[in-house]
């Protein structure tokens, strides 16, 4: 066990560097440049404006700073926004984006789980059929479609919630439910793929010769196994969520962590785009490891293996 946490966190923080490595490229190779916003501004300032900031410096040299700064969790403050360090912005604009992606993946799983396994029981019946309906409909329906209905709906309309903003202790209602429902049509097509074809297994056929239940061959034998299709997809998935979703963010003008990630590129903001970036690369490693464990822990087959 010890041999395959290490193996997974030395490539973890391959990965994080690579992402590092590869963000600095193209915010370079972009066209452009950092002071293309600023207007009228005199050459000797922006001299000296380039000086302050290192961007005077060799690609290495700046590149191996905001490594060392990442490492050392030492971040210079954003040029786009004087006083403020990256530090401070994402911990400002990340609770957000968590609160939101948080309630939104729990909405997806109560949803999406209850549907695939109804679905995969009922297999080739009109529950079957009707459970994949709105699951084909919650993939297929863009969430710049869906959140502006469901903010017409339920914020103009019943104004049991608001439209937009981030002021009341429910406003993470309506982006949640957006995400949720969303999300939930990835989530109930994998539980009824992986439920169905756990089911069509010999020891399953082995219980039902013995006298067991179809409820307690579903949830005491099958569903432990079915459940690894959508472990998978949930380690990326809650990364993303919990990074803002950009189009959701927008909808509902929330001031989560989504908003600075396009702006920081967008700007060619070096010092708040490479955190940005490394932090979401960090998520994904952390919930990717989070799921190598259950599925080791799930799956004996599986075991852990490095």
């Amino acid at each position: 066990m010890l041999r395959f946490i290490l193996s997974r966190l030395v490539q973890g923080l391959l990965v994080i560097l690579a992402v590092l490595c590869i963000t600095f490229v193209l915010l370079k190779t972009a066209p452009g440049s950092p002071l293309q916003s600023e207007k009228n501004i005199p050459e000797h300032i922006q001299k000296e404006w380039v000086k302050s900031y290192g961007l005077d410096q060799p690609g290495y040299v700046q590149l191996w700073r905001h490594i060392v700064n990442f490492a050392t969790f030492t971040f210079p403050p954003s040029p786009k926004k004087p006083g403020r360090g990256s530090d401070e912005i994402i911990a400002q604009a990340f609770p957000v984006s968590a609160t939101v992606a948080v309630a939104a993946l729990l909405i997806a799983l109560g949803l999406g789980i209850p549907i695939g396994a109804l679905a995969a029981v009922r297999a080739n019946t009109f529950e079957d059929r009707g459970a994949m309906l709105f699951a084909t409909l919650g993939i297929c329906t863009p969430s710049m479609v869906l959140g502006p209905v469901i903010a017409l709906v339920f914020g103009l309309k019943l104004r049991w919630f608001n439209a937009a903003g981030w002021f009341d202790a429910d406003d993470w209602v309506l982006p949640a439910v957006t995400l949720g429902i969303i999300y939930s049509g990835y989530i109930s097509r994998l539980t009824r793929a992986g439920l169905r074809e756990t089911l069509a297994q010999d020891f399953i056929r082995t219980a039902r010769a013995k006298g067991a239940s179809e409820a307690a061959i579903v949830f005491r034998h099958a569903f432990k196994l079915a459940c690894l299709p959508v472990l998978n997809y949930l380690g990326p998935t809650a990364a993303g969520l919990m990074t803002g979703s950009i189009v959701i963010e927008t909808v509902f003008q929330l001031p989560g962590l989504g908003q600075h990630f396009v702006g920081a590129a967008v700007n060619r903001d070096y010092d708040l785009a490479m955190p940005t970036a490394a932090f979401y690369a960090v998520l994904i490693v952390g919930f990717n490891f989070v799921v190598d464990v259950l599925q080791a822990l799930l799956n004996p087959r599986i075991g852990f293996k490095s």
